[in-house]
């Protein structure tokens, strides 16, 4: 009967030491961020007096782009940008869905099952163009708050059906015959969500958010200039990504390790654990 057990712990310690190592990241990554203007060789926007379109070699080690601005401090600038939208946004994620979700469940009764059928249909609508929409609804300022009510219906699911399933488990129903109460249960759920699985959640709101964000601007509907975003950067190194491929490698390359790094993160979950 052990045997099962034993065969799954390398799959579980494989997993914790993979958040571990996103969380890492992430961490590194948002320091990058904050301190953007610190760690680039230059401010953000200068164009310097050499060649454009330079290849990385050592004065620049991510190359120039058309204006002849450095790539890694474009990067990193647009790196703070990402990840300050991005966090606005999974807040908003959070807060109207996961949180949300678990309110529902716990107090509104036939209401919550009629509010878990409206997020479910439109959770089925693809969360960029419900972002685009809302952006367009809203103004192209508010889009990281868009995106995060894009990415809000299926957290909101998530955390509904999971609350439910519990408080009609085993557990709820011999807590409730031994008289604790309903908010007592409320406030069980609210601590083993929102404090043993905080990574997780948050890094999963965040890298959805991440990526609504960055297509979004991809298509002209988020971040505008000067306040470029790594979506902005990549739609702007479209023209000559094909003599000049590190225009657009550096700005993919850091969102696609930021996304990464969160989905890493989001495996450093208690619920994952044996």
């Amino acid at each position: 009967m052990t045997m099962p057990a034993t065969m799954t712990a390398p799959r579980f310690a494989w997993r914790r030491g993979a958040g571990s190592v996103g969380l890492v990241l992430l961490t590194i990554l948002l320091l990058a961020a904050i301190l953007h203007d610190a760690v680039a060789p230059y401010p953000r926007g200068v164009s310097l007096n050499e060649p454009a379109l330079q290849a990385p070699n050592l004065q620049h080690a991510l190359g120039t782009d058309v204006l002849s601005r450095d790539l890694m401090s474009e990067s990193l600038h647009a790196l703070s940008v990402s990840m300050a939208d991005a966090g606005m946004g999974f807040a908003v994620a959070l807060a109207f869905g996961t949180l949300a979700g678990l309110l529902a469940a716990h107090l509104l009764g036939a209401l919550g099952t009629g509010l878990r059928l409206f997020a479910g249909v439109v959770a089925a609508v693809p969360a960029i163009l419900l972002a685009i929409l809302l952006a367009v609804l809203l103004g192209y300022a508010q889009a990281a708050f868009a995106a995060g009510l894009a990415v809000a219906p299926a957290q909101f699911v998530r955390s509904f059906d999971r609350t439910r399933a519990l408080l009609s488990g085993r557990q709820a129903d011999y807590a409730r015959a031994s008289g604790i109460t309903s908010i007592a249960l409320l406030r069980r759920d609210i601590n083993y969500t929102f404090v043993a699985s905080l990574i997780s959640l948050a890094a999963r709101a965040f890298a959805a958010v991440t990526v609504a964000l960055a297509t979004m601007s991809f298509f002209g509907f988020g971040a505008l200039p000067p306040a470029r975003d790594l979506g902005l950067m990549i739609a702007s190194a479209r023209p000559v990504m094909d003599t000049a491929w590190w225009t657009i490698a550096a700005p993919m390359g850091l969102l696609v390790l930021v996304v990464l790094a969160a989905h890493l993160a989001a495996g450093f979950s208690e619920s994952e654990r044996p």
